[in-house]
């Protein structure tokens, strides 16, 4: 059973624990029931009711703490609960208790899937074998805690064992989506192309509505409709609502000599064409420090949109890797990429309909850093400080690579902003409460083929820290504030003022080691850059659009588009405290 992911039932709980959709698959379910008679173990065959786990998810809830729990034993870990297997991972897969109402007792429910989307808690239960069930019923209450060297049994082999569980996460991330509204197909950069539309747009105009997250209810249904067997057999929302309205036979039957793709449902009628997008998003620390090395590194992806009839394959060649520095590469499923060497590889793919991510890809960036200087920010009293950038902007590029906006933000979350003042030799400043915001580049008047130097020094003052007389807090009520961003909780006004507190206590007094996100605290002084760069890529990764070909043979165009755009791009504060990894040196043995 864990060769594969079958899907034994699903839940949608709102943030009251009320289970607001179900889904349960009699297919799997008999499988299961199959197994436990099998091995007559003990174990519970059947599957709770809404009800039951509506407050099997609220009794779990209250005994780790908070929806996702600790992740570590603590002192308020009680033996038999997820947080006393001490592993983090039992933040996001988790187990509840289930009380028959005709029944003493309870069982356990595992593994159950958690991911949390805006106000929604989805569970989706994989098919495992019994045996795993039991296997982590000791781990529950073994005396010793994490994953002890020469422990027989620890929670990250058995998950190895369960590749089901990849699978129920993107089932859950799926569902999210769709409940949320937030599904958006990839982007495909075309000029003067209105055909290539946004796929939420569609959707819900198709549908009669402003948004799918105006619904009282989820849409989770087109999700559950394809899994049901309870194997999820294909998780694009956009195949399973054309699957929804016209069926699985399409009007134009392909020829019966091949095989039509499951990620394909029906077929293209039209003006052909083929559009690729390279989108880069490029990650970077900068720390203008001759100790700490700059670190940039690059996450890709190809994007395609092929709007071809029949089902034809597209094939082009992948050269050039080693020179692009690429160093992780993944395909799409209907992609097939035969290796040929280390810097050469060919691929062949049956394209799906719409917009899709034909390959992700890690890399280093083959330039120099679009953006480099320094940043430094000097305290001169407890409400008043001094600051300084000093930038470089495209130093080294050339056309046609082109600089369509910068934006550099010093964040203040927990200072309030009260006067600033300061003259940038480029662009202009905004400020609100918590924040100074410098545009450097606007879009429209973007820098091609030259680099630019941008000085912006200046002084800033913040409102006086307000004095809070709060007593001494426990380590009870420190665990149950911090929490996943992805954690919506309802608060008081007390509890906040507690976070407060804490937050502003951690900042203040406590070393980066004893912070669990010491980014997200605002530990440090940084400032945040954000720009698009369009006609190229930093790693040097392209298509070639004359080496595209088409089988069989047809006349189709093909467009291709690249764009940068900044992800956590970082400048630390040369003048104060600021994280870093420590690489190991070459050579040097473990």
């Amino acid at each position: 059973m864990s060769g594969g992911c079958s899907i034994r039932a699903l839940w949608i709980l709102n943030n009251q624990e009320t289970v607001i959709f179900s889904r349960r698959f009699s297919v799997v379910e008999k499988r299961w029931k199959l197994a436990c008679k099998r091995e007559n173990n003990g174990i519970s065959s059947l599957l709770p009711t809404d009800a039951e786990i509506s407050n099997g998810f609220s009794e779990r809830k209250k005994r780790e703490g908070s929806a996702r729990g600790y992740g570590i034993r603590v002192t308020q870990s009680a033996e038999g609960s997820d947080s006393w297997v001490d592993d983090p991972i039992t933040r996001h897969i988790i187990g509840i208790y289930i009380s028959k109402e005709d029944e003493e007792g309870q069982y356990l429910l595992w593994p159950l899937v958690l991911h949390i989307k805006g106000q929604y808690y989805i569970l989706v239960l994989p098919l495992v074998e019994p045996q795993h069930l039991k296997a982590y019923e000791r781990m529950c209450k073994r005396s010793d805690c994490g994953n002890c060297i020469g422990v027989e049994e620890s929670l990250s082999s058995l998950l190895l064992d369960l590749p089901c569980i990849t699978g129920a996460f993107m089932v859950a991330h799926a569902i999210g989506d769709v409940v949320t509204g937030e599904l958006v197909e990839p982007e495909v950069v075309v000029n003067a192309s209105p055909s290539v539309g946004g796929l939420l747009d569609s959707l819900t105009g198709s549908i009669g509505i402003p948004s799918i997250s105006a619904r009282a209810k989820p849409v989770a249904a087109p999700v559950a409709a394809s899994t049901t067997s309870g194997t999820p057999l294909d998780l694009s929302l956009s195949n399973m609502l054309a699957i929804k309205v016209s069926g699985f036979s399409s009007s134009d039957m392909p020829p019966t000599d091949v095989k039509q793709p499951a990620w394909k449902p029906y077929l293209y009628k039209g003006k052909q064409k083929i559009l690729f997008t390279v989108h880069e998003t490029v990650y970077a620390a900068m720390y203008d420090r001759d100790e700490i090395p700059d670190t940039i590194t690059i996450s890709g992806q190809v994007n395609c949109r092929a709007e071809l009839e029949g089902l034809p394959d597209v094939s082009f060649p992948l050269t050039g890797l080693n020179t692009c520095h690429i160093e992780v590469l993944s395909f799409h499923p209907c992609a097939q990429v035969s290796e040929q060497g280390a810097d050469k590889q060919a691929m062949m793919f049956s394209p799906p309909l719409g917009n899709f991510v034909l390959m992700r890809y890690q890399a280093f960036c083959s330039h120099t850093p679009p953006i480099k200087g320094f940043y430094q920010l000097s305290m001169v009293s407890e409400d008043e400080g001094a600051f300084l950038f000093k930038l470089r902007l495209m130093e080294g590029y050339k056309a046609p690579l082109t600089m369509d906006f910068c934006t550099v933000t010093m964040p203040f979350p927990r200072r309030r902003v009260v006067s600033f003042d300061g003259n940038p030799s480029i662009g202009t400043v905004l400020t609100t409460d918590h924040s100074v915001e410098w545009k450097i580049i606007t879009t429209g008047r973007g820098i091609t083929g030259k680099s630019i130097e941008a000085t912006f020094p200046g002084t800033i003052k913040f409102a006086p820290r307000p004095v809070q007389r709060i007593p001494s807090l426990s380590s009870s009520v420190y665990g149950n504030l911090i929490e996943d961003d992805s954690d919506i909780e309802p608060e008081s006004s007390t509890n906040a003022n507690l976070e407060d507190y804490l937050l502003e206590k951690m900042i203040k007094d406590l070393s980066p080691v004893d912070l669990e996100e010491p980014f997200c605290s605002q530990a440090y002084d940084y400032a945040k850059v954000s720009f698009k760069i369009v006609g190229g890529t930093l790693s040097g990764m392209s298509i070639d659009p004359k080496s595209v070909t088409i089988y069989p043979s047809v006349k189709a165009p093909v467009d291709l588009s690249s764009q940068v755009v900044s992800g956590d791009y970082i400048l630390w504060n040369t003048l104060g405290k600021c994280p870093f990894a420590i690489s190991p040196k070459e050579g040097r043995s473990g």
